[in-house]
């Protein structure tokens, strides 16, 4: 697998990945900008609309035609938070040209096509076309209020909000439905208008044609690209988290309490103590074999499920659990009396060794999965950073015992947020 990155021109960057490992091959195209409350959900909508048509291809039915004619490929719209940087454009799948059936040239086309989304999509009247607006914002909207039915992703994204409000990791991706309420297609098409000219662009490709055949098949995106000074990469500030926790909690309809606390880990990807931070959060609560899930849960009885996760471009690390009411006072004593444990060096030499092979075989099966590898190299790129998955299992391997505790002890809680029932 050959990994190459190139600069197509000021604040344009390709990265092609080199591999017979897959019978498909996949194109994307991401518009890289900070994330603002203000901008959200206008650069949210934006691929959701584009891809209702083109100039040439006015509806989804003949869009769907044109890619049923590359052995029925996909471009599909993304929104993705990075960071503080917000990621939105399309990802597609196409069969690789290896295994066409009279060696067709599918990359050429399927970039062509992503262009044509990109570059020149249906319009009426100078602007986004009303209906298509209209429909998007509607769906925009419906992704939004059905966050709420996920009560434990809901929980988090509650706890994140409220952890880090002020600063632009506390904006949901989607933005809020005050502001998708307020999109016209005129305000929308302004808006894409400014991200075409001023976002970092990233192109992405994976498959078995070579950087130079790839970058030409490039060439029809980049010819639709206006020039301008584009955006700088975003590194979040790292917060500091109050000497008393923040406390927050709502009432909703729900049988089964909802526990998520977010902490300040003084770390994040760019640093070089990040290794140590993740085998922290396998020790933790990150794998099967954590203290959250074989104490907390298992042992204790006192969560119907325990875990946590580190957010890699900010400096911030959830534990996420299902509680009974009366039991959220216990449970999260002994959620910090877990991470005490891993602050003072109190887990054994196989805790370690299980959490670093858990850690090191999700990076390395990073590798074999298309999807993964796509989402793992937007977020390198939208940090800077060049290490790939096997670059950074090695650096795990070489993590100390004295590193892990010492990165361990930076972690402080920041903000408790309960879901709880309604009385």
């Amino acid at each position: 697998m050959k990994v190459t990155r190139i600069e197509l021109q000021p604040g344009v960057w390709l990265t092609a990945v080199q591999t017979k490992k897959f019978k498909s091959s996949v194109l994307g195209a991401q518009f890289l900008t900070p994330l603002t409350a203000e901008k959200a959900s206008l650069n949210a909508l934006a691929p959701m609309v584009l891809r209702r048509g083109t100039a040439a291809h006015p509806d989804m039915e003949s869009l769907s035609a044109a890619l049923d004619e590359l052995y029925g490929g996909s471009l599909e719209p993304m929104v993705r938070k990075k960071g503080e940087t917000q990621c939105v454009g399309f990802v597609g799948s196409f069969l690789d040209d290896v295994y066409t059936l009279n060696k067709e040239q599918v990359l050429e086309p399927a970039a062509a096509l992503l262009a044509e989304l990109i570059g020149a999509p249906y319009t009426q009247d100078g602007a986004f076309c009303p209906d298509y607006t209209g429909q998007e914002k509607a769906n925009l909207a419906d992704r939004i209020k059905a966050q709420v039915n996920d009560k434990r992703q809901y929980a988090q994204i509650r706890v994140v909000a409220e952890m880090c409000a002020g600063e632009s990791f506390g904006v949901d991706k989607l933005g809020s439905l005050e502001a998708v309420e307020a999109i016209t297609p005129q305000s929308l098409w302004a808006g894409y208008q400014a991200l075409l000219k001023e976002a970092r662009v990233e192109l992405y490709y994976c498959g078995s044609a070579d950087a130079q055949r790839v970058q030409a098949a490039f060439g029809p995106l980049l010819a639709v690209l206006p020039e301008g000074e584009r955006a700088g990469l975003v590194r979040p500030a790292k917060g500091k988290a109050p000497k008393q926790a923040k406390r927050v909690e709502e009432a909703l309809d729900v049988t089964q309490g909802k526990l998520a606390m977010g902490f300040r880990t003084n770390c994040d990807a760019w640093d070089q103590n990040y290794p140590a931070l993740t085998l922290v959060n396998a020790i933790y609560g990150g794998t099967t074999t954590s203290k959250l899930f074989m104490n907390v849960r298992e042992k204790l009885s006192l969560c119907y499920y325990a875990s946590s996760g580190l957010m890699k471009y900010k400096d911030v690390m959830l534990v996420s659990s299902g509680v009974e009411f009366d039991k959220v006072g216990q449970a999260e004593a002994e959620i910090l009396s877990q991470l005490y444990k891993c602050q003072t060096g109190d887990f054994s030499d196989d805790e370690l060794e299980w959490a670093r092979r858990s850690v090191v075989s999700t990076l390395r099966t990073t590798l074999d999965t298309q999807a993964r590898l796509e989402d793992y190299w937007l977020g390198q790129s939208a940090a800077g950073l060049t290490d790939g998955p096997d670059d950074m299992a090695a650096r795990v391997e070489a993590v100390t015992r004295a590193q892990v505790v010492e990165a361990a002890q930076d972690l402080t809680l920041d903000t408790v947020y309960f879901l709880k029932g309604r009385e």
